[in-house]
């Protein structure tokens, strides 16, 4: 006998009990319900305002705005070599609307691309423009003179901004702000006497900017919206103006936009699998969880709908330092009246709070929903993993009015679908195939609308990286 076979004899003569792996034959096991890594808290879904939409469509009806509009450019880079895309050129308020592509392709033709160090002005305040500044890349600030001679920065510019532009319909027009580069900064300069030159043979350019410069004689308000005239602090019997509300011609209208899947079950797993747990419904239970979070990311990302896409572009702040400060929370905040909520990345918060803890600040967290979770100002920061971070360690935090009542984001929904099992979210049988599977079609409907602009705020292009 080797040595081994004695070993294993003298354990078995030594058993006195029935082993454990022989006992769990008989035992009947604890078992979990399926769990699920993708799950998050899903804020956004929590705290949106939910409006029930008939018809599939909401349509946002506002003032009649002569504002020409305001947008962001976009550039292609080829090694050093850097060009603004023709159809860009039309995010210019003076170009909006304009389609001659043509004469757009030869307007980007002659911009030219200028390299500036950080610390390099790039206009200077009281100066005559004489062109248009198209920021690929970099940050710079936009500094004026405070009350008592000092420097004051006015805002910071990031990639796809743009300045000068009121020198295309007004030769006479100054800087009214020094620019100066806070990172190396790669620009193209669009010159004042190129456009002429291109206006001088594009009659179509001449008539489309004529036009423009007939907008600003319109009395507007601070929005752009048509002014309406009234009369206060009169004495005697003047003449009391007269006046009209006017609306949008062709106001935005929002449809329900969809999520689905079919979930596919075969009838010998739902007949005999079943304790003590249903199949169907698990396999339902996270199907449903799985569409809510993607439900959740197309209401942050979709090019529609979604709120980081439909932020106007002179409500998007840019950090002062690059990390999130106190400073641009409060400015963030400023924007906007009755802000209810911010949205950040849990990373974009972290970083937030080591500037607080920089500074010696402790923020108070706030209870929601029986949670705590912390905030600004005593506005609550929610986290919300949708929010994307770019390749560069960017990201975005989100702030925003909600409700109807008070004009700000609202989110769209139509109750009362067939085969519903919540709000808006339907499972629908499909039958069985020949190859005894079941389908059933997972269908969730919604969307998201902003009522007015200021309801919504994005500062962007926040890092979140440690610094030495």
């Amino acid at each position: 006998m080797s040595v081994g076979e004695e070993i294993r004899t003298e354990q078995a003569q030594a058993q006195q009990s029935l082993a454990t792996g022989a006992a769990r034959n008989l035992a009947t096991t604890t078992k979990s319900t399926p769990q699920m890594q993708e799950i998050s808290s899903r804020w956004l879904l929590r705290r949106l305002p939910w409006v029930q939409v008939q018809g599939g469509t909401y349509r946002v009806n506002r003032r009649l705005s002569y504002s020409v509009g305001d947008g962001r450019v976009t550039f292609v880079k080829t090694g050093g070599q850097v060009q603004v895309i023709p159809a860009e050129l039309g995010e210019l308020p003076a170009l909006r609307a304009y389609e001659d592509l043509e004469v757009l392709g030869e307007l980007a033709r002659r911009c030219e691309q200028l390299e500036f160090a950080p610390g390099e002005t790039l206009a200077s305040f009281g100066s005559q423009v004489d062109g248009v500044f198209l920021l690929a890349h970099g940050r710079a600030e936009k500094v004026g003179t405070g009350p008592y001679g000092d420097d004051s920065v006015l805002g910071v510019l990031a990639d796809g901004s743009y300045f000068g532009d009121a020198c295309v319909i007004d030769p006479e027009a100054i800087w009214e702000y020094t620019t100066r580069a806070v990172t190396r900064c790669t620009v193209l300069v669009l010159p004042r006497r190129e456009v002429e030159l291109v206006a001088e043979r594009a009659e179509s350019l001449r008539t489309h900017l004529a036009q423009v410069q007939a907008i600003p004689q319109q009395r507007t308000n601070k929005y752009g919206e048509k002014e309406i005239d009234l009369s206060a602090g009169h004495v005697g019997e003047p003449a009391i103006p007269t006046t009209f509300v006017d609306y949008e011609p062709a106001p935005r209208e929002y449809e329900l936009s969809v999520t689905q899947t079919v979930l596919r079950i075969h009838t010998r797993v739902a007949d005999l699998y079943n304790q003590p747990m249903n199949q169907t419904e698990q396999q339902l239970r996270l199907t449903v969880e799985a569409l809510k979070e993607r439900q959740e990311h197309e209401l942050v990302n979709n090019r529609e709908f979604g709120l980081l896409n439909n932020c106007e572009y002179d409500q998007r702040l840019q950090p002062h330092d690059g990390a999130p400060s106190p400073d641009d929370m409060d400015e963030l905040l400023s924007r906007r009246r009755g802000s209810k909520l911010f949205l950040a990345h849990p990373r974009a918060i972290a970083a937030f709070g080591r500037e607080c803890n920089k500074r010696g600040l402790y923020p108070e967290s706030v209870e929601v929903d029986g949670r705590r979770v912390p905030s600004w100002r005593g506005v609550p920061i929610f986290p919300c993993d949708k929010i994307p971070i770019s390749e560069a360690r960017t990201t975005s935090i989100i702030c925003m009015r909600t409700g109807e009542e008070d004009a700000g984001v609202i989110g769209l929904r139509q109750s009362g679908i067939p085969d519903e099992i919540e709000p808006s979210l339907s499972v629908r049988f499909m039958g069985i195939n020949e190859q005894a599977i079941m389908s059933y079609l997972v269908t969730a409907y919604y969307s998201a609308a902003v009522l007015v602009p200021d309801a919504l705020g994005i500062l962007e292009n926040v890092e979140i990286g440690r610094r030495p």
